[in-house]
């Protein structure tokens, strides 16, 4: 069974459709990767868009155009690039740049910001790019970072891509710190990604196996294969079609997938369409049930 909702989100898809445009003519360089997708990746690169790993290799860039990617980036890193004397395009998801202006909003305020997420992330690096002064807290083993800072009021965001759960446990225990005496929080894990967790972890009820597509560095990809560890449904999480195995499908009778906000339709059909041919083997070479998926 496939997940009610999975796959490429708008953000995502604008993201491709704006550098894919003819307009670039080869003319395009991209920082960092557009999304957290290899196939993607693979396509930018046969359409003639270069790819430089981020702002540190500019002297890489050897077109005119260049392109933030739908992370989104400080606009200390897109200044730094104007000055350069590039046009930069913004391929930014609005509902990253929302997270930045939320906490942009609480810091006016002075709320000290703190941005519940990976601190090496991409997109949380974009956040925190332009503040002054911050907080990442990735899980209950950071909380100490907020009684060391002495901050007794936090303004609170997530990461875009964060678990739900785990979001709103870790809010609930900063608020019930003794040295904290205000949290302003607003939940900026966007609709998207809410609706493939959701979607996953009602699916977990009606399978015995999960396969998880997307990148291996797609941190909604990751949640959604946390999202199974938590159900305690077998779970793999795979990039393409040809990492599957067969083994996994042994004594398995239903099978379901999934995959990140990242994952283009045809990688999901392709590893749809191997698990239906898998089944079929294993059907005329076992006794084993029909594998339904």
């Amino acid at each position: 069974s496939l997940a009610s909702a999975l796959g490429t989100c708008f953000g995502v898809q604008d993201a491709i459709n704006l550098a894919m445009g003819p307009e670039f003519h080869s003319d395009l360089t991209i920082i960092g990767q557009l999304v957290h997708n290899p196939q993607i990746n693979e396509s930018l690169k046969n359409n003639g868009v270069a790819l430089v790993k981020g702002i540190e290799d500019m002297a890489k860039i050897k077109t005119k155009k260049v392109m933030i990617t739908a992370h989104g980036a400080a606009e200390m890193t897109k200044q730094k690039l104007e000055d350069a004397g590039f046009i930069v395009y913004d391929a930014s998801c609005p509902l990253v740049m929302r997270v930045h202006k939320t906490i942009k909003g609480m810091v006016e305020k002075n709320f000290f910001p703190v941005v519940i997420g990976q601190e090496d992330h991409v997109e949380v690096k974009g956040i925190v790019g332009d503040l002054d002064d911050f907080l990442v807290i990735n899980g209950e083993d950071d909380l100490e970072k907020i009684r060391v800072r002495g901050k007794r009021k936090l303004g609170i965001v997530s990461q875009t891509t964060q678990q739900v759960d785990k979001v709103e446990a870790l809010v609930k225990k900063i608020s019930a710190m003794d040295c904290v005496d205000a949290v302003s929080f607003v939940n900026t894990i966007c609709q998207p990604t809410r609706d493939r967790q959701v979607a996953v972890w009602e699916l977990a009820d009606q399978v015995d196996l999960m396969i998880v597509i997307g990148g291996f560095n797609s941190s909604n990809t990751k949640k959604l294969v946390q999202v199974c560890d938590e159900k305690k449904i077998e779970a793999h999480h795979i990039e393409s079609s040809s990492q599957l195995k067969k083994s996994w499908f042994k004594n398995k009778e239903h099978v379901g997938i999934t995959a990140g906000t990242s994952t283009p339709e045809n990688v999901i059909n392709e590893v749809h369409k191997e698990i239906l041919t898998i089944a079929e083997e294993m059907k005329k070479t076992t006794t084993q049930g029909s594998i339904a998926c």
